[in-house]
């Protein structure tokens, strides 16, 4: 029985480690698009590669939504979490979360977990977005794509013009699954 009881122990213990090595930086409650609800990045997404991208719903490059969902689909069975992350650091948000989340899952048929609105630039910046640019550099403009490994360190950053079907992606991601 208490060899049982150890056990149980050592599970639960263990359980705990998964999350310990999560950074403080990701190991933060994100309200998601659309909704009241809160989740915590670690809890939720943390010993997995993670792919983190600014976005903007009245950009030239919005369209890279239906490109980064691919990218979600062919590799989120492998491990690959994507977080997106609504700003107007560069004015093209929509003014409501309603018009971002239509933009987001209607328009694009994102399927990748979105948050609402944060700033990612400046004083003001999203603490994930400060650590980003600490790591790397802050987002020139909308649909900056960081790489992100299992320990929370940014191995690539991908500029907006960076389509999220280029083969350097496919690579970086590949290495990382």
């Amino acid at each position: 029985m208490q060899k049982i009881a150890a056990l149980i122990i050592l599970y639960f213990a263990s359980l705990g480690n998964v999350w310990a090595g999560c950074p403080d930086y990701l190991n933060v409650d994100m309200e998601v698009l659309r909704s009241k609800k809160t989740i915590n990045i670690c809890e939720n997404f943390g010993n997995n590669p993670i792919l983190i991208v600014n976005t903007a719903s009245n950009c030239g490059f919005t369209p890279q939504f239906k490109g980064i969902e691919a990218l979600y689909q062919q590799y989120k069975d492998q491990g690959l979490v994507v977080l997106g992350f609504p700003s107007n650091s560069f004015k093209q948000e929509a003014k409501t979360k309603e018009e971002t989340a239509k933009v987001c899952y209607i328009n694009y048929g994102v399927t990748f977990q979105m948050f609402s609105e944060v700033a990612v630039r400046g004083e003001n910046a999203h603490p994930i977005f400060k650590e980003l640019a600490h790591q790397s550099k802050p987002p020139s403009w909308n649909f900056n794509k960081y790489l992100i490994d299992k320990n929370g360190d940014v191995v690539n950053q991908f500029d907006s013009t960076t389509d999220p079907n280029a083969a350097e992606m496919h690579e970086h991601i590949k290495k990382l699954l």
